[in-house]
């Protein structure tokens, strides 16, 4: 379901469908058509959604483990969509330039294989950058990102230890994050050149992430905003301590 699609055409009907009462029909409050009274209604809520969501923040629900343990599935965020360009909904133009990725960043894009899914992983690579991911560790222009720390990874809200994986304290610019690796699972070592006007993401589970190691870089124009904060969190319960979490 396309809903920004949706929300701009039943904005625009209730929006037409109110002008035209106030233009021409000159209707009466009290013996309105329901088709006017609900326009009426309607349609100055629609308008805020849309722009709210289409131009400063929209929420999104995290669907999969890719980023553990930054966000975890049913993670519901909120994402700054003025961080990067204010864009037209649905053909995603982008008519003011705000701002660009920094290193670290969590962002949201629409997939480059399937624009119509969203994904969210973190920006390691910018325009021009050589990436490298080897032995379990990114290298940025020949230079290795820091990393420090190690421990096993506690399942959140069970305090279970999970076998094999271990977590590290990772440094991408001025952000300072978690990670995840499987010690048993092989590294994939490759290399990359990001080209100009495309970003390289990566999850944050590192050996669980589906990202551009796999199917390449992201344009700028699939750009969708800055995930910023943890709003709610439910995935048969509520975690009550990741509400209002800021994303670094």
């Amino acid at each position: 379901m396309n809903f920004p699609l949706i929300l701009v055409i039943a904005t625009a009907v209730t929006g037409l469908i109110w002008l035209l009462d106030v233009l021409f029909l000159r209707s009466k409050p009290d013996s309105q058509p329901i088709i006017i009274e609900y326009a009426r209604s309607f349609f100055p809520v629609l308008f805020i959604v849309l722009v709210l969501r289409s131009f400063l923040f929209e929420p999104f629900r995290i669907p999969s483990g890719s980023m553990i343990p930054t966000l975890l599935v049913g993670d519901f965020i909120l994402v700054n969509k003025f961080s990067y360009g204010v864009r037209l909904p649905v053909i995603h133009t982008k008519i003011l330039d705000t701002g660009s990725p920094e290193r670290g960043d969590v962002a949201v894009f629409r997939f480059p294989r399937n624009p119509k899914l969203d994904y969210i992983k973190r920006v390691v690579g910018m325009p021009g950058d050589s990436i490298e991911y080897k032995q379990k560790t990114l290298y940025v222009n020949g230079e290795q990102i820091p990393i420090s720390g190690e421990k096993p990874h506690v399942s959140p809200g069970t305090d279970d230890i999970i076998p094999g994986v271990v977590r590290r304290v990772e440094r991408l610019g001025d952000v300072e994050h978690d990670i995840l690796v499987y010690d048993n699972r092989p590294s994939g070592d490759r290399s990359w050149t990001v080209p100009d006007g495309h970003y390289f993401m990566v999850g944050d589970n590192r050996d669980n992430s589906n990202d551009s190691r796999s199917w390449g870089f992201v344009p700028e124009a699939n750009l969708v905003g800055r995930a910023n904060y943890i709003w709610m969190h439910w995935n048969n319960r509520i975690l009550w301590s990741r509400l209002g979490e800021r994303i670094k």
